[in-house]
């Protein structure tokens, strides 16, 4: 027997017209289809009902049996309509044992339902039932949404223009439209670049982290507020320096800039991971390896670049350059703390069982 199914998942003939699904039957189908196109004459299941009677007129003098089913889900699409389409199919595998279907559908959304019914019986083949004056407006409608319900696509779609619309507006309130021009490229270059290095989902992330410090009390939420700060600071203590030589060159006033906000940077970054680890400890009652590891690494970090940026500075004859054993000892060390984080990193050994002491001889039988 070769069953051919049309799918209700929204299940209009339930809201609209009072019918239960399953569906079974060339006659029940037909009635269903007239109390749905009466209810509703506009709704694309009356098509996809009548194209499948059609459908089985087709095959039903030929030699294998044939029948016509509707199925149907719920009203919010999803997980519960899913279920629903799949129970009332297996229902109608057992009363109506088949070994293939075809499966008739007026757009993306039914079709969504094909790995359901393959997992249960073969499919022939996908008819599609097009309105001639739309025959792709429901298929792209439902792509549309069902990609928009991405929250990541969402997030580099979106975004962008709700960018535009709000820059713009802020401006034409102003009477600044070629200042709201030059901020909408400087935002949108640094959306960009996050979004080119992933960065935009890390932020997202440590944005649902903090609201979930906030709603559970966490301790992580303060040290995490106070980083932000002293990040801050680094770059007002750059700012200052910067600004007060005015007649340096560009590059040793760049250079000053990073040095003089390096130290605050990395302090911030040591008070994140130290809030981070006492909201591990008060979950499960240890800090973990990853905390001294993390302290470890950001201390090397902060050698390391100190130690570049001074090296550049000596390089370039510049007055403020450290002398060249502070460099040499600032990079060896920042090297070994790298590499003694690398250590803390690796599995600790296991010790392995002691061998039992040698035995005397099993006797022999008999």
């Amino acid at each position: 027997m070769r069953l051919i199914v049309c799918i209700d998942r929204d299940d209009d003939l339930g809201r609209k017209a009072g019918v239960t699904g399953p569906v079974v039957g060339r006659a029940a189908v037909l009635a269903a289809a007239e109390r749905l196109g009466l209810a509703d004459p506009g709704d694309t299941d009356t098509n996809a009902m009548f194209g499948a009677l059609q459908l089985y007129d087709e095959l039903r003098p030929g030699p294998d049996a044939v029948e016509v089913v509707v199925l149907t889900g719920a009203a919010r699409v999803g997980h519960l309509s899913d279920r629903r389409v799949a129970d009332q199919f297996d229902r109608v595998l057992r009363d109506h044992p088949a070994t293939s279907a075809i499966l008739v559908s007026d757009g993306a959304e039914d079709e969504f339902l094909i790995p359901v019914l393959a997992s249960r019986i073969k499919i022939d083949a996908v008819q599609r039932i097009h309105v001639r004056q739309s025959p792709s407006l429901e298929s792209t409608y439902y792509t549309v949404v069902a990609a928009l319900k991405d929250p990541k696509l969402r997030l580099k779609t979106v975004l962008p223009l709700a960018l535009v619309l709000v820059t713009f507006a802020i401006a034409a309130l102003t009477g600044l439209i070629w200042y709201g021009v030059v901020a909408l490229l400087f935002l949108l270059g640094i959306y960009l670049v996050l979004w080119t290095f992933d960065i935009d989902e890390a932020i997202v992330d440590a944005l649902r982290s903090a609201s979930s410090d906030i709603r559970q009390g966490s301790v992580a939420f303060g040290f995490g507020l106070l980083s932000i700060a002293l990040g801050g600071v680094g770059f007002l203590e750059g700012y200052n320096t910067d600004i007060g030589l005015p007649a340096a060159e560009p590059i040793a006033r760049a250079l000053l800039f990073v040095r003089s906000g390096l130290v605050w940077w990395f302090l911030a970054g040591m008070i994140w991971e130290s809030g981070r680890a006492l909201r591990r400890y008060f979950a499960t009652g240890r800090f973990g390896r990853g905390y001294p590891v993390a302290t470890v690494s950001i201390m090397g970090l902060a050698f390391i670049s100190y130690g570049i940026v001074s090296m550049i500075q000596a390089l370039e004859n510049l007055p403020a350059a450290l002398p060249l054993p502070f460099i040499v000892g600032g990079l060896i060390l920042g090297f070994v703390l790298m590499g003694a984080a690398g250590l803390l990193v690796q599995p600790l050994p296991r010790s392995r069982p002691a061998a039992p002491p040698p035995g005397p001889p099993p006797a022999s039988a008999g």
